[in-house]
């Protein structure tokens, strides 16, 4: 389930604590990156303090975000991103249809023009080098405001860091997404 033990709540200090039982009434569950991040102490801070600040955000309509968290995870093929990331988005107003049809949003009438912008941002920006055309960002920067785009932005980057951080780690997925449909790895065309 992950190449790390995650920190089990009787082992947890007690902050530590506080912080499983908060996530687990939001998610029914604890997420395993959560508690495998308790192992180092100010990780564990920064990580939460970031899930937090995107908790609150909402300068971005959640959909967008999540689409694009979504995205990232298939292309990253993080199991334990696309699952949650597939729950979350149905929460957020994300179809199961666009769920199926996010690797050929190009193509697909599921998708409006702006989500299609901002699908294309998270692929640019989740490419290894990193390659946003000016173009792109211009054109998505003329629907978004620059506090919409500072959010997007963090919003891919740090879904980038939670789906490798959780891949390079072999978290797995816990079922989010159970009696639902998933998102699936995405392969690099080339």
């Amino acid at each position: 389930m992950s190449r790390i033990a995650p920190v089990p709540p009787q082992l947890a200090p007690p902050d530590v604590r506080a912080v499983y039982e908060s996530v687990m009434k939001k998610f029914g569950r604890l997420p395993i990156p959560i508690a495998v991040t308790a192992h180092h102490p100010e990780v564990f801070a920064a990580y939460m303090g970031f899930e937090r600040a995107f908790g609150r955000a909402s300068k971005v309509e959640a959909k967008l975000t999540t689409l694009a968290a979504v995205k990232v995870a298939s292309l990253v093929g993080c199991p334990c991103s696309m699952d949650v990331g597939s729950a979350v988005g149905r929460a957020a107003g994300v179809t199961e249809a666009q769920l199926r049809a996010l690797a050929e949003y190009r193509r697909s009438s599921r998708f409006s023009e702006l989500e299609r912008l901002v699908l294309d941002y998270a692929v640019a920006m989740t490419a290894t080098p990193v390659d946003v055309p000016e173009t792109l960002f211009a054109e998505l920067h003329r629907q978004l405001n620059d506090e919409q785009m500072v959010e997007l932005t963090a919003t891919i980057a740090w879904e980038n860091y939670r789906a490798r951080f959780d891949h390079a780690l072999g978290i797995e997925a816990q079922g989010f997404s159970a009696g639902a449909y998933c998102v699936r790895p995405e392969r690099p065309k080339g």
